[in-house]
């Protein structure tokens, strides 16, 4: 999130930060209201300022037994009492109206991204490895059709329970995604020096806006709400649902026709959700809970970098159920992974960001997974970004590199959305810390590169040596 203050002053490299993302420039607009702002905030004290001074003159009039002057000036001070209502809420207004405008602002590109409108100008940074040889006349199957044919892997039963994009792991393979993520946090503690953190996979509206879920990518979150609040969703939509509702008499309507006979029922029920006090998002990544955990904080400079990892489920909702990747475990509602979290000085950030790739990479070395890392370009960054590093496995079964890592530094503008600073060890003022966040690696992602990769003709799979400790000597995945 921006400081409307820098912005009034580097307006030029703010709209060209924008550009560089195939934005509009905004700085005229913003500080438009922030004039608003400045002129309401003005008015208000204005008013305060005469209201004091009036106050004084009602006594010194009295005193001085002129009650004509005396009424005249309380006359003068109710009204001021009432025009400083309204210009309170003028001031109220004109604040909510820049701070929304200021939260859907995207983060402004380091000068080291490559410039571009999409995938296609991502640029490769280096590449590790060898893609597997597989027996002559032997075609690489895709992950699900590995893990159908062991019987260990059931979209069928999962989409009976949940819908599409979902997925039920048994026996071996359940193992091997439990041994994946053991192995990954294993890693992080004991060699890369993070400090495992089991945080909630609940989280407040405050939690999701501090790292820049809410308010732009409400529609990709799953929300949870309590009894409690649904009933007081269905108290209140019950006067805009009885405008469409059928009378007794009338023929029943099933609730789609009642909701197509609604205006807008899309915004009738997220405004009501927006206001529970209650709700609760089910988290997207662990980036949110863990980089939550330094917010309303001022830490002291000797204790950064904090580096936190965890493993969780974590929760997206992947747009439609039809197109790309709906089958198989590419693109799932519900997935598994080690989150990778730093929380730095500004001046340590940019080796921070070279560093977490670093450790996200020796997972894939350690599996002897063929990978490249690619430098995404301004038009494919993330919201929160100002520079993205994605590792991308190879998958012979797609033929194909895909993603299974992303490393991002956001600079402050996660830390000025949360007020998360810093005490210099020299000097008083505090500043804002720089925050980093990055997968090590997708769990569900991984288990794909493994099966498609240690595949064998006769429908087994190797288990990679380093994992072996954790699937009890086992060498060998079969059905």
């Amino acid at each position: 999130m921006y400081d409307i203050k820098w912005i009034r002053d580097n307006a030029a490299a703010f709209d060209g930060g924008r550009r560089r993302r195939g934005l509009e420039p905004l700085s005229e607009r913003l500080l438009t209201l922030d004039d608003a702002r400045r002129a309401a905030i003005g008015r208000a004290q204005a008013a305060q300022e005469r209201r004091n001074a009036a106050s004084k003159e009602i006594g010194a009039a009295m005193k001085a037994k002129d009650a004509e002057k005396a009424e005249a000036l309380k006359a003068e001070v109710a009204d001021l009492k009432t025009r400083m209502a309204d210009y309170e809420a003028e001031e109220k207004a004109a604040i909510a109206a820049l701070d929304t405008e200021l939260a859907a602002i995207p983060n402004t590109p380091l000068d080291s991204v490559p410039d571009g409108k999409d995938e296609h100008d991502n640029i490769e940074a280096r590449r590790w490895g060898e893609a597997p040889k597989f027996p002559e006349g032997f075609a690489p199957k895709e992950h699900f059709d590995i893990g159908e044919a062991l019987g260990m892997m059931d979209f069928d039963a999962a989409a009976k329970m949940s819908g599409a994009r979902f997925v039920v792991l048994k026996g071996k393979l359940a193992r091997l995604e439990r041994a994946l993520m053991q192995f990954m946090l294993d890693l992080h503690t004991d060699t890369h020096g993070y400090t495992e953190v089991n945080p909630p996979v609940l989280v407040r509206d405050e939690a999701m806006f501090g790292t820049a879920q809410l308010p732009k990518f409400v529609d990709d979150q799953f929300a949870a709400i309590s009894l409690g609040d649904i009933s007081n969703i269905i108290a209140n939509a019950t006067p805009k649902l009885a405008r469409v509702m059928p009378a007794p008499s009338e023929e029943r309507k099933s609730a789609g026709e009642i909701f197509a006979d609604m205006e807008d029922p899309d915004t009738l029920i997220k405004g009501e959700l927006e206001k529970s006090p209650d709700k609760h998002w089910l988290i997207p990544t662990a980036e949110v809970p863990l980089t939550n955990l330094v917010r309303e904080q001022i830490l002291e400079e000797s204790a950064l970098p904090i580096r936190m990892t965890a493993g969780t489920p974590c929760f997206r909702a992947e747009a439609g159920s039809a197109g790309r990747d709906t089958r198989g475990m590419i693109r799932q509602h519900q997935f598994a992974k080690v989150e990778l979290v730093s929380i730095t000085t500004p001046e340590q950030s940019g080796a921070e960001h070279e560093r977490m790739t670093a450790c996200a990479e020796e997972v894939l070395k350690r599996l002897g997974l063929h990978y490249r890392v690619v430098t995404l370009c301004t038009g494919d960054m993330g919201f929160a970004s100002q520079k993205t590093y994605d590792i991308e496995v190879w998958l012979p079964g797609q033929g194909r590199f895909r993603e299974i890592s992303s490393c991002s530094v956001c600079g402050d503008f996660q830390a000025r959305r949360m007020n998360a600073r810093y005490r210099p060890a020299e000097g008083k003022a505090t500043r804002f810390v720089h925050t980093l966040n990055g997968s090590g690696v997708a769990v569900g992602r991984a288990l794909v590169a493994v099966l498609e990769n240690y595949q064998n003709a006769d429908g087994s799979v190797t288990v990679p040596e380093v994992l072996r400790p954790y699937m009890g000597g086992l060498e060998r995945i079969e059905r």
